[in-house]
């Protein structure tokens, strides 16, 4: 389906029915990352998976997309489809998303879960790194999001999943410098979100995986701590997806937060 947000055209599917479970992706994904998870839930569940701006079929709204921006997405979408309140599952900058959308939508949030991303804000050094990255995205942004991604994995994961990267990697070779760089500005400017986590009173949870090099499990445990959120520990990097998807589907159940 297409969604009109400020003339610019925003992908999204819903399938199944029930109580509503919101998706949202990462950088350089899109909606299609969480296929085994829609094909998971879509017969208790109305799955919503939106392409967030500059992803997938959806274009560039502005020079930055902002959280705040991505979230009155989701919100405009959610009321186009008569839902007035999900549970989110965010994916590292889905979760950044989510954290948003929670802070600003909190009737419109029923659940909350963080997998593999984080309530902080970039540190000094990671801004730098978005504002290089945008840069180098207008020069050569294929052998930008080819290193990217294969960042987003350890050495054994690339060693083991070598189709799927590359699967990701033709996906993401479509998207516009634009897009990308747009989403890694909204990063950069996006701010600390740990007292949202903490003052969120419905069902919440972080994902992390022991292995992450992007997300450090270190990291993930004391914003556990700090707000008080269930943390279960996963076997896998920062892209559990792929890595260990029937874990992580075992984790949504079991916990029943959906």
């Amino acid at each position: 389906m297409i969604h009109d947000f400020k003339n610019t055209s925003i992908f999204y599917t819903v399938t199944g029915a029930g109580k509503p479970l919101l998706l949202l992706h990462g950088l350089l994904e899109s909606s299609t990352m969480w296929q085994n998870t829609i094909a998971h839930f879509k017969h208790t569940h109305q799955v919503i998976a939106i392409d967030l701006p500059g992803f997938g079929q959806s274009g560039n709204i502005s020079e930055i997309h902002s959280m705040e921006l991505m979230a009155c997405v989701v919100a405009e979408i959610l009321t186009r489809e008569n839902i007035t309140a999900a549970s989110i599952i965010g994916h590292s900058m889905g979760g950044y998303v989510a954290l948003a959308f929670a802070e600003n939508f909190p009737e419109m949030t029923d659940a909350l879960i963080l997998l593999h991303s984080t309530t902080t804000a970039d540190s000094e050094e990671r801004k730098e790194n978005r504002n290089r990255a945008a840069t180098i995205l207008g020069r050569n942004k294929d052998a930008y999001i080819s290193n990217a991604i294969s960042n987003l994995f350890t050495a054994k994961a690339r060693e083991q999943f070598p189709s799927e990267i590359l699967k990701l990697k033709e996906e993401a070779l479509t998207l516009s410098a634009q897009g990308v760089a747009a989403a890694h500005l909204g990063m950069r400017d996006r701010k600390d979100r740990t007292s949202v986590l903490k003052n969120f009173s419905k069902k919440k949870l972080i994902i992390a995986g022991i292995e992450d090099q992007i997300v450090p499990f270190s990291d993930v445990q004391h914003i556990s701590e700090v707000t008080n959120t269930p943390l279960i520990s996963i076997d896998a990097g920062h892209m559990s997806w792929i890595e260990n998807k029937t874990e992580m589907l075992k984790i949504y159940v079991l916990h029943r937060l959906i």
